[in-house]
């Protein structure tokens, strides 16, 4: 990860990024009313790994909490679902492409300073915010570039214990905290593991693949283990493009190879490091109300993106199949968001409209430019004057629209190239109608819908996605 020079950061500091604003005394921070923001995120958590979402093979109280007393939002999408490019979306508001970012190994990117000083961080620093980040950062800059003090750089429980510690403290301003945990990510581990010369461990990943205790093999996979989902088979018509967007060997592998059972093992601990991960973060909210600051503090949760967990028999991110995509998004301020609220109408890109959101229940101007929107009008349960009707998601090698009831997908690699998926009728999405004559006029539609919403991104490599 690249570090900013002493010089740099002075020049922005002096062009307005970085102005610390001097400590609020208690009579005007409670004039102000402006609520402390905690904003938790995981790494790798598809969007119905919570019990509240109707999965029962998995127990999230803390994160079900969450949205006990605000809003969750089931159309929401990441920007990229790959770790750094969706990270670097939320933590400026802008798609990463912009910077010509599709995956990982573009982490090296240089960031412009106009985008450095709209990050999230400087945004609420510059407004009288105290902002700390706790975690996995995984960014092409550093914590100090977009505005953040560092509270821990542990992952796991440490980081869990550092910021209860850090809400328990007496704040003299009010503060953005950022707790950005690494689960249920471990569960890479286990295609990685499958056909790798060097088994990765961890603690939680080798916790969450044993069995229960008290129950036979046959018992468990007949009354325990989920089952496999209603997509796993390989779609027909699937291009040639999702078996090329990334290049190591072990998805594949595990593509082929593995049988019923492994995958439904694997589904299993993704359940279980999922339940890990919930833990921690009721370790945080927990302090918060102990602190007694959870009716003056609204909490978004969150992930980065998703996992495919044997759907269409693949595991990990970055093919852009809806279980990669989509991701949990709660928005929750006790006695202001509208309690247990479902939203499954509105599109909503988690990357482009965190930043919006954020100000909105801030009482902040966002950064000019960004063109994501804010959620508080759906999460308070009103109707908003409009939305919008669509979105685009990104992928190394592939792009993706999603409106009100198709997805076309483009690849740049592969004799076919283009899926269309009707996800009204098939959610699983187990059909490419892409060849389908009757639905040529709605690929041809898309096609140029994509094009128009990559030149508004300033998407450096659109030339690759286009279809004439």
């Amino acid at each position: 990860m690249k570090t900013i020079k002493r010089r740099d950061f002075l020049k922005l500091a002096g062009a307005g990024v970085g102005l610390l604003a001097g400590p609020l005394s208690a009579a005007e921070r409670s004039s102000q009313k402006r609520p402390d923001i905690l904003f938790v995120f995981t790494d790798q958590q598809r969007a119905d790994m919570l019990s509240s979402a109707g999965n029962k093979y998995v127990k999230t109280p803390a994160m079900d909490s969450v949205g006990a007393n605000g809003a969750r939002f089931e159309q929401a999408y990441c920007a990229n679902p790959v770790c750094a490019p969706s990270r670097f979306s939320m933590m400026t508001g802008v798609m990463p492409s912009r910077i010509g970012m599709e995956d990982n190994a573009d982490i090296q990117k240089k960031v412009p300073g106009e985008i450095l000083e709209q990050s999230l961080g400087w945004v609420f620093r510059n407004a009288g915010y105290e902002t700390a980040y706790g975690g996995k950062v995984h960014l092409p800059m550093t914590l100090e570039q977009i505005g953040f003090d560092c509270i821990s750089q542990d992952e796991r429980r440490g980081l869990a214990d550092a910021c209860a510690a850090f809400l328990r403290r007496k704040h003299e301003r009010p503060f953005l905290l950022v707790a950005s945990f690494i689960n249920p990510h471990d569960i890479c581990y286990m295609a990685i593991n499958a056909n790798g010369k060097k088994p990765y461990y961890t603690k939680e990943l080798s916790n969450a693949q044993k069995l229960p205790e008290g129950v036979s093999r046959q018992e468990f996979l007949e009354k325990i283990c989920p089952p496999l989902p209603p997509n796993f088979e390989i779609p027909q018509g699937e291009p040639e493009g999702v078996t090329q967007v990334d290049p190591r060997r072990f998805r594949f592998y595990v593509r082929e190879h593995w049988g019923e059972e492994d995958w439904r093992l694997h589904r299993w601990a993704y359940c279980r490091l999922t339940e890990v991960v919930d833990a921690e973060i009721g370790t945080v909210l927990r302090a918060l109300r102990e602190a007694g600051l959870e009716e003056s503090t609204l909490v978004v949760f969150s992930s980065d993106h998703g996992d495919l967990d044997a759907t269409h028999r693949l595991e990990h991110k970055s093919v852009l199949y809806e279980e990669a995509m989509r991701v949990p998004f709660v928005v929750s301020w006790k006695g202001v968001t509208k309690p247990g609220l479902v939203d499954s109408d509105h599109l909503v890109s988690t990357g482009l409209d965190l930043i919006p959101t954020l100000c909105d229940f801030a009482g902040i101007t966002p950064p000019k430019g960004l063109t994501g929107r804010s959620v508080r009008p759906l999460a308070e349960g009103r109707k908003p004057d409009s939305w919008r009707d669509l979105l685009v998601v990104e992928s190394k090698h592939s792009r993706a629209i999603r409106t009100g009831r198709f997805k076309y997908t483009v690849y740049d690699v592969g004799e076919h190239r283009e899926a269309l998926g009707d996800l009204e009728k098939d959610p699983g999405e187990m059909k490419n109608l892409a060849g389908d004559p009757a639905f040529i006029n709605v690929l041809e539609k898309h096609r140029k819908i994509l094009r128009k919403c990559m030149e508004e991104t300033g998407d450096k490599v659109a030339d690759r996605y286009i279809v004439q």
